[in-house]
């Protein structure tokens, strides 16, 4: 599924307009990627949380030539599920 769709999906059980529903979701969006930004958590009780991983910088190899290559250090966001009973 996908954003389209979804937002087709939420108007349809909802009774509330396609335009507005993709406003709604771009706010969603945004509050998400701002709050990771900021090194929060977000948490949806029931579906899951976001949140952020930092990865230290690591030595890789080229898989092509087998050089050594320094990879950097970089952030990636990491998502758990709820586990349901």
């Amino acid at each position: 599924m996908n954003r389209s769709q979804l937002a087709d999906a939420i108007s349809e059980l909802t009774g509330v307009s396609k335009i507005e529903v993709r406003k709604v979701l771009s706010a969603a969006e945004s509050i998400t990627v701002d709050a990771l930004r900021g090194g929060d958590k977000l948490t949806l009780s029931g579906f899951g949380t976001f949140s952020v991983v930092h990865s230290a910088a690591r030595m890789g190899r080229n898989p092509r030539t087998g050089a050594p290559v320094k990879i950097n250090p970089k952030k990636n966001v990491k998502f758990r599920s709820t586990i349901e009973l």
